[in-house]
């Protein structure tokens, strides 16, 4: 799976599967993004991974029929990160999890769209996932939106989930039938 897209500010992006070889630039970028975004699970340099560990990680995430890591690259420099995780049990296995990274540079452009609809469209031909759930920063009030949009209705909150600079905030429980 490989799509190539260009944006309105003429910026040429390669969506693709993520591979192991992948694994060292991801979490790079994790780390990076970690200090450019209040509305994530980690802060700069917070994405502590064993190279070889996150290597296996990727691969087994990859031969799993309802899990899949999308990355976006321009000029071979990693700007975005799109993940569907689900369980491999059969109660649970129908239910993704989905994350979404973009680069706070290349924010605004509609990559984030993009991303989060090849991860639908994905799901939605994989025969298994029939429910997308994803959670979010009450704050992040341009994802909330991309979500409603997309077809997301908020499930619940979490109260007090998260501590970011000195104050407490609550994370808002998303959900998508398929």
């Amino acid at each position: 799976m490989m799509r190539n897209v260009t944006f309105k500010n003429n910026l040429k992006v390669t969506i693709r599967k993520a591979t192991e070889d992948d694994a060292q630039n991801i979490i790079d970028f994790y780390n990076v993004v970690g200090g450019e975004s209040d509305f994530l699970s980690f802060g700069a340099n917070e994405f502590k991974r064993d190279l070889e560990e996150y290597r296996n990680y990727i691969t087994a995430t990859s031969e799993e029929s309802n899990s899949i890591i999308l990355i976006a690259e321009t000029d071979s420099t990693i700007i975005g990160i799109a993940t569907i995780n689900s369980p491999q049990k059969e109660r649970t296995k129908h239910v993704g999890t989905l994350g979404i990274v973009v680069s706070e540079t290349y924010t605004g452009l509609g990559l984030g769209k993009v991303l989060m609809n090849e991860l639908l469209a994905w799901a939605r031909l994989n025969n298994i996932t029939k429910k997308i759930s994803l959670v979010t920063n009450e704050n992040n009030v341009k994802a909330i939106e991309l979500y409603r949009k997309l077809g997301f209705e908020k499930e619940g909150l979490l109260k007090h989930d998260n501590f970011i600079r000195g104050t407490y905030h609550n994370t808002i429980v998303m959900g998508l039938l398929l």
